[in-house]
This record gives structure tokens, C-alpha cells and sequence, in this order.
């Protein structure tokens, strides 16, 4: 079947699901903000509890990547993102739980084959790609200094 690159996108279009912007939008933004606001919550706790400022914020980062984890082992993580959307996958809550689904999904398949090798499916180009452009920023940094 051949069709041109205008047929095709005519096509593509009028198959497309339509955007409900006004709809999906102050739900991720809603969602996003409820996240960091959890996140703003245990930060002001874990100083009042005594933690230096660094520290607490260390402690915020583990607490909601296992909150997230937590939430996606008991399947409740991706009705929030149903709802949330995008508000839900900016978040480190968002890349814990990219790596923590493809964990679980193959945990049938044993530790090695399943769950070590499938873990970073979806974050692994994430991890790739951020560590490349730190160490390029830190290059370009170096050479500027």
C-alpha cells in the first residue's frame, strides 16, 4: 500500500484520539503539586524532627521513592497516574515507579532474567542519557573555569 507522507498525516489525524487539554492538564498540574507538597510536608517534619537541611532533603528523596515503590507494588501507583498523568511522572515518584513496573512485571521470569535485567527498561535510557549530559556539562564547565 503506498501513500504519500499528506495522505498518511490525514489519516494519522482523523484516527488520532482527540486532546482533552482542559481536562488532563489541571489534573497533572494538581497531581504534580500534591507530590511536592507530600515532599515539602516530610522535608518541614524531618527538620523539625532534627535533621540538618541537607540531610532532611535526602531523607524526603528516599521516603517518596519508597512511597512510589510502595504504591506501585500494590498497583496503586498507576491508578494515580491515570488520573494525574504527566503531574505524576516529573516527580522522582515518576522515575522510581519507571523503574520499579518493569521490575514487577517480569518477576514471573526469576531475579536475573526477569527482574535484574528488565528493572531498567523504561528509566535505563533516562539514567544513560542524564549521566552523558552531566559529565558534558562538567566538561564544558571545566574548560570555562
Amino acid at each position: 500500500m503506498n501513500v504519500t507522507k499528506k495522505e498518511y498525516e490525514e489519516l494519522n489525524k482523523s484516527r488520532s484520539p482527540k486532546s482533552k487539554l482542559q481536562k488532563t492538564l489541571p489534573k497533572a498540574f494538581v497531581a504534580g503539586g500534591v507530590i511536592c507538597a507530600i515532599g515539602q510536608c516530610l522535608l518541614m517534619l524531618y527538620r523539625y524532627l532534627g535533621l540538618e537541611e541537607e540531610t532532611a532533603g535526602l531523607a524526603v528523596s528516599v521516603t517518596l521513592i519508597t512511597l512510589s515503590v510502595l504504591l506501585t507494588g500494590l498497583g496503586l501507583y498507576d491508578k494515580l497516574a491515570k488520573h494525574g498523568g504527566a503531574g505524576t511522572l516529573v516527580p522522582i515518584t515518576g522515575f522510581a515507579n519507571s523503574v520499579a513496573a518493569p521490575a514487577l512485571e517480569f518477576k514471573t521470569e526469576g531475579y536475573i532474567a526477569g527482574i535484574g535485567a528488565k528493572m531498567f527498561l523504561i528509566a535505563g535510557p533516562v539514567i544513560v542519557y542524564s549521566t552523558v549530559a552531566a559529565v558534558a556539562y562538567g566538561v564544558v564547565y571545566a574548560l570555562m573555569k
